[in-house]
């Protein structure tokens, strides 16, 4: 069993988690809309990871006989720009996440909670990859500056990604 104070926190994050999968879901509907269908594929397979980290979240609580606490997820930011705004977005708000597991793993420490730091050591991996998925991802958008061909082959690119739940 969890200490109550992990407990709250994981529940926050469990609420991040669902808000970070309805921004790449409303994120999917935009790009889809401004013609950039692999890059709304792109963000459709985000969203579906977002939703995996949050149940793997709330599977853990209840392994560990805890209560899951949802709370409503807030309305997503639209309106973007293009995609190179989309994309910075995205980054800005994986370092908003990564900086969330890491006050979670710092109060796993404390709490010498061993059991949730062991879970939690999956998603800091999990945030670095996110984070350098974004990174490259703007550095080629950085690249194609407005060049049309090269946009239509990155969104080609984007259009790859394939779901594979974790």
């Amino acid at each position: 069993m969890i200490g109550k104070k992990i407990e709250k926190a994981i529940n926050k994050q469990i609420n991040n988690e669902l808000y970070s999968a309805y921004l790449y879901l409303a994120m999917s509907a935009e790009a889809t809309l401004k013609g950039f269908k692999g890059a709304g594929k792109w963000f459709d397979v985000q969203f579906q990871e977002e939703l995996g980290h949050a149940k793997k979240f709330y599977a853990y609580l209840l392994e560990q006989g805890a209560a899951v606490e949802l709370e409503a997820v807030g309305k997503p930011k639209v309106g973007f720009k293009g995609l190179f705004d989309m994309f910075e977005a995205t980054l800005k708000h994986e370092q908003f996440i990564t900086q969330c597991i890491h006050d979670l793993m710092d109060l796993a420490v404390a709490e010498k909670d061993y059991a949730s730091q062991i879970l939690l050591q999956w998603y800091v991996s999990e945030q670095v990859e996110e984070e350098a998925n974004d990174n490259e991802i703007l550095g080629q958008l950085k690249m194609a500056g407005s060049s049309a061909g090269t946009m239509l082959m990155i969104d080609k690119q984007l259009g790859k990604r394939e779901f594979k739940a974790s």
